[in-house]
């Protein structure tokens, strides 16, 4: 199969990756006519120029005298593949991780789906897969899915294939390793169809040259979420909810098929403590890397942890004290919420703690037995998990 075939090309950003970008360059070749095969030098100082020389006319090679960033030089691709009139754009990772022989699943996909947002989905759970990219994907998998609604295996793959006419009102502002995600969120927000691909992925520890800066681009990514979280809170979460109900978000996440009643009751009984804890708003920002690490339900757990909203902390509070008087010496004792204030939450903060953790711990455990209790009656049949 040709590239021809759906009319697009193959962008791929490279930098320093001298040991393996001609193997990667010659396998894309292989679905190529003409004039469809981008290599963006983002700056190397290595050989790649001597490299990407050596191929001559049979790619378009471009790039800039200094190293600006992984989404700056995607960037540069995604603008010169549209000036050139492509319809849809592959792009693939220049340290050999990915294999050139997939493409044709994607202009397979392509031509049935035309128009989608086509994302290669790796592998993660190999042997070979770094422990740091396996958790990083996790963890961006989990902020898109909030960002966006959409559940995808593998949102920080580089080998994807974009419809360039969306991307033609699509303002982009980062420029390095974070603007694979801002454009698939942008992209999502515009209702452009996504679907996942399963490729093949290798990690070769003796060729692959990562450029990814744990420290500092975990620190940009986390930032661009901030500002897309912002933005899907204030706008796009009102309009999926609206138009898609908050019930029925919350139905879906509770009885989908591809977690097992433990993880969805766990996912809840963990909600419920977490709510409860005294870590007043830091709850989320704790539990949900948590949740994510131990592989739960985040949207059970998000809508179980919301048993802290405003009407009930009040009676949250209330309880705490009472129990935790139990476990101090010269507790005070409380027989209405009215007798609650901030002088006296002050003044016995430590009975309130106490007692808030032992609630916690209940209500965490209750939670998940009638969870586990309610899937094991209702849920057993329809699905086989």
């Amino acid at each position: 199969m040709k590239l021809s075939q759906i009319n697009s090309c193959v962008i791929i950003p490279t930098f320093n990756n001298e040991k393996t970008l001609a193997k990667v360059v010659e396998g894309v070749l292989v679905y190529s006519s003409s004039d469809d095969v981008i290599v963006v030098n983002d700056g190397s100082t290595d050989s790649t120029a001597k490299i990407l020389a050596g191929f001559g006319d049979r790619i378009i090679s471009i790039g800039h005298p200094k190293n600006a960033g992984r989404g700056f030089a995607l960037r540069k691709g995604l603008k010169e593949a549209i000036n050139r009139g492509f319809e849809n754009a592959i792009t693939i990772d220049s340290d050999g991780q990915h294999f050139p022989e997939d493409i044709p699943l994607f202009i397979e996909t392509a031509m049935e789906n035309p128009g989608a947002l086509l994302m290669g989905s790796r592998n993660m759970e190999q042997e070979d897969v770094p422990g740091k990219s396996s958790f990083g994907n996790k963890f961006s998998n989990f902020w898109f899915k909030f960002e966006t609604g959409i559940d995808l295996p593998d949102t920080q793959t580089g080998f994807r294939m974009y419809p360039l006419e969306p991307l033609k009102k699509i303002k982009l502002f980062t420029t390095k390793f974070e603007t694979e995600i801002e454009v698939i969120v942008k992209m999502a927000w515009r209702d452009v169809q996504i679907i996942p691909i399963p490729v093949k992925v290798i990690y070769d520890m003796e060729e692959r040259v990562s450029h990814f800066r744990p420290f500092q681009d975990f620190a940009r990514i986390s930032v661009l979420n901030t500002y897309l979280v912002t933005l899907a809170m204030i706008y796009y979460l009102p309009r999926r909810i609206y138009r898609k109900g908050l019930l029925k978000i919350i139905k879906e996440e509770a009885f989908k098929s591809n977690e097992s009643n433990f993880v969805k009751s766990a996912s809840i009984g963990f909600g419920f403590f977490m709510g409860i804890v005294p870590i007043w708003g830091f709850q989320l920002m704790i539990g949900i890397p948590l949740a994510i690490l131990f592989r739960m339900n985040k949207v059970l757990f998000i809508a179980a942890a919301n048993i802290s909203i405003p009407p009930m902390i009040p009676p949250i509070l209330f309880v705490s004290y009472l129990i935790g008087g139990l476990f101090v010496e010269n507790p005070i004792e409380f027989t209405s919420l009215n007798e609650l204030s901030l002088m006296a939450i002050h003044y016995n903060f430590i009975q309130y703690c106490v007692g808030a953790i032992i609630f916690a711990i209940i209500m965490g455990t209750i939670g998940f037995i009638i969870s586990l209790r309610l899937y094991s009656l209702f849920r057993k049949r329809k699905y086989n998990v």
